[in-house]
């Protein structure tokens, strides 16, 4: 059964789309069935791959009307990525859902559906912390958070953290953080490598060794629906990406096996979610 990974951050411009979008390509890529659900009302990660609906159902549909994840799958140009796209319509479903019952489950639901189908599920959180993402962290097996390497976006991960531990009690008890990935960095700046020492130093194993730079072919892949890894593979933005991947592959198999031995439970957890 395919391990449902919430790509998150509140705060928005961290490069969390760009994330969810390359890290599905990377996985698909090298033969891994994966799915992409945008939850993002901008329909950026669904633009970012060149998928769109045919049929006119979106994630929308499966939150507000109760139709069939199945209804929703769009290929893409990778024959092993298919998405759930997003559009504008999402940006009411808050408010359609706060009177409905379980509206915290209803994307779990949907996916259950669907997941046994694929080896990982990426999900492309919006930029807040509302109840669209409520969904998303009560559907995930984990979180992987981008940090952009600038100090505004380092005051909010404690506050994301925190948001992923009251899910946790409240919702999916299950739900472990996967990892921290750095985004944006530039190598040449002092802020960027203090930023990143600072990061590591204090989340230590939690902080994922692979860091995305800034790299304009990263920038200009979206405007062609395009993954950075299909527009320039010999890119340092496509090679970051394709580390990126394989890093996280490493760690859902590993969680996986980890697991699978302890009969389906999960090992002792930290208070953010990680394994010890």
């Amino acid at each position: 059964m395919g391990r449902i990974v919430a790509v998150a951050n509140q705060k928005g411009g961290v490069g969390k789309t760009t994330t969810a979008v390359n890290m599905a390509a990377a996985l698909a890529l090298t033969g891994h069935r994966t799915l992409l659900v945008d939850l993002d009302s901008q329909g950026s990660a669904s633009s970012g791959v060149g998928a769109s609906s045919s049929s006119g159902v979106t994630v929308y549909d499966l939150l507000v009307n109760d139709t069939p994840a199945s209804s929703a799958l769009c290929t893409t140009g990778l024959a092993e990525l298919d998405v759930i796209p997003a559009d504008r319509s999402l940006a009411g479903a808050e408010l359609e859902l706060i009177s409905e019952e379980a509206r915290e489950y209803r994307l779990r639901e949907k996916l259950e559906e669907v997941r046994s189908g694929y080896e990982c599920v990426l999900i492309d959180c919006p930029p807040s912390l509302g109840m669209i993402t409520v969904n998303a962290l009560s559907a995930a097996d984990s979180v992987l958070i981008p940090l952009q390497c600038e100090y505004y976006a380092l005051e909010g991960l404690t506050g994301l953290l925190d948001t992923v531990e009251r899910i946790r009690r409240a919702f999916n008890p299950a739900l472990v953080v996967d990892g921290i990935l750095l985004t944006m960095f530039d190598g040449r700046t002092t802020l960027s490598r203090q930023v990143a020492e600072q990061v590591r130093k204090h989340f230590q194993s939690l902080v994922l060794s692979t860091v995305i730079p800034r790299n304009v072919r990263i920038s200009e892949s979206p405007s062609h629906g395009l993954p950075v890894l299909l527009y320039d593979p010999a890119s340092k933005g496509a090679e970051a990406y394709r580390a990126a991947g394989e890093e996280l592959l490493t760690k859902i198999l590993k969680t996986s096996s980890s697991e699978s031995r302890a009969g389906g439970h999960s090992e002792q957890e930290t208070s953010t979610g990680q394994r010890a």
